[in-house]
């Protein structure tokens, strides 16, 4: 695996293994039901989405009142925040997440990057 250091984390398995070990950590250390525990994983989600939000807006200085107050490596930073939050929350969900989104990307990739007319 990559070092801490470079934010390299390597390969695709080298990224669910770390994802694996956030969300165990996380389920170690809540003491909530389960099912409550996924849906607040969830809503993770939501709470990283709304952080890339106000970093576009400070990125581009549309608060009057903060102006530019974040740059687009900010931007960058909380739209990892979002992929990691969800790949814990499908980790959360599923004991086969690998797999789950292998498969989901597949279907992804033949809906959307399989060419349909001659040149594509």
């Amino acid at each position: 695996m990559g070092s801490p250091e470079t934010g390299d984390a390597g390969d695709a398995g080298d990224v669910w293994d770390v994802v694996e070990r956030l969300a165990a950590r996380l389920e170690a250390h809540s003491t909530l039901p389960v099912e409550q525990r996924r849906i607040l994983q969830i809503l993770k989600i939501t709470e990283e989405a709304g952080e890339v939000a106000e970093a576009v807006i400070g990125a581009t200085g549309q608060n009057p009142r903060k102006g530019y107050s974040h740059s687009w490596a900010d931007v960058e930073s909380e739209l990892c925040d979002v992929i990691i939050s969800a790949m814990v929350a499908l980790a959360r969900l599923t004991p086969d997440a690998r797999a789950t989104f292998a498969s989901h990307l597949a279907r992804i990739t033949d809906r959307d990057l399989t060419p349909t007319e001659p040149g594509d």
